[in-house]
């Protein structure tokens, strides 16, 4: 696989935030909105609640109506990717049954947190899932959220084995358990950067893209970094990636999303607060943000 392949999904694809309103209930308008947004910002495809989209507090009829709005309002103009992933195999199998009814164009599956399966249960998990539904599926390993750590090799022995496992966002950080994946990956299978900040340095290995964070706030910037790359002009890529590079950064001081929905916010785009456990940013987070938006020329 090289970053010149087009991959099945696209290169930039943001982690869309779930919008809540004042009360923080479910903001279907402003879900539709945002999903606008971004793909008129250059999206080449929307990944709707994960992390950055608070799967953890949005509960399954909510992610129901969430994933049927975007859908609806996107209108296959670029694929709309559910995720659907749980720590309870048998429940995300009735789960992605049901949103696969909705029109959703692929499922991500990210690794079980809090169980700690070993690598045989991750390899189970996933394989019974992706065998239970008909569209492609995108693996999701984050150990700082997860506790666990995919191996390469389960991830591979996925790729190989499971027809519908198409690609995985790997936000492990580890640029030689990346690299071995993207060497040994069988064709039409893609790895994806979990991280805005190690992009640049996964596209050089391979890589296909980004799931992005940073992709809210500016698209059409980091759409710019990963579509350089994708060309080979790595020099020009690394400026752009450079220039945006604080705030990529600053998105992540605390916990996503509560950065990237304060960002949305003081871009005059409301996307409302964060649920429980998570708070909103303080005072003087905000400011530090507002700072550093200016400084990279997103916000005016």
């Amino acid at each position: 696989m090289s970053a010149a392949t087009e991959p099945r999904f696209g290169r930039m694809i943001p982690a869309m935030v779930t919008p809540f309103d004042q009360n923080l209930e479910l903001d279907l308008k402003q879900a539709r909105a945002l999903a606008r947004r971004l793909v008129d910002g250059g999206a080449d495809a929307l990944i709707i609640n994960g992390t950055t989209g608070e799967s953890p507090t949005v509960f399954y009829p909510q992610k129901m109506q969430l994933f049927e709005a975007v859908v609806g309002e996107i209108d296959g103009q670029v694929p709309v990717i559910a995720n659907v992933g749980d720590n309870c195999t048998a429940d995300t199998v009735d789960f992605a049954r049901d949103v696969q009814k909705l029109g959703v164009d692929g499922f991500m599956l990210v690794v079980p947190y809090y169980n700690k399966p070993p690598q045989e249960g991750l390899y189970q998990h996933f394989k019974t899932i992706a065998n239970a539904v008909d569209l492609p599926c995108i693996l999701y390993n984050i150990p700082g959220r997860c506790v666990i750590n995919m191996t390469a090799e389960t991830t591979l022995r996925l790729a190989n084995d499971v027809e519908n496992i198409v690609a995985i966002k790997e936000a492990s950080g580890d640029l030689e358990q990346v690299a071995t994946i993207i060497e040994n990956a069988p064709a039409g299978f893609d790895v994806y950067s979990g991280d805005d900040a190690l992009t640049y340095d996964m596209m050089k290995l391979g890589g296909a893209g980004v799931i992005s964070t940073i992709g809210n706030v500016a698209p059409a910037r980091m759409k710019e970094i990963v579509d350089l790359c994708a060309a080979g002009n790595f020099e020009a890529a690394a400026q752009a990636n450079e220039a945006l590079m604080p705030l990529m950064d600053e998105l992540f001081i605390t916990s996503n999303p509560i950065m990237v929905k304060e960002a949305l916010n003081l871009l005059g785009f409301p996307v409302g607060g964060v649920r429980l456990p998570l708070v909103n940013a303080t005072p003087e987070q905000s400011a530090e943000l507002e700072e550093v938006m200016r400084q990279v020329g997103v916000l005016e």
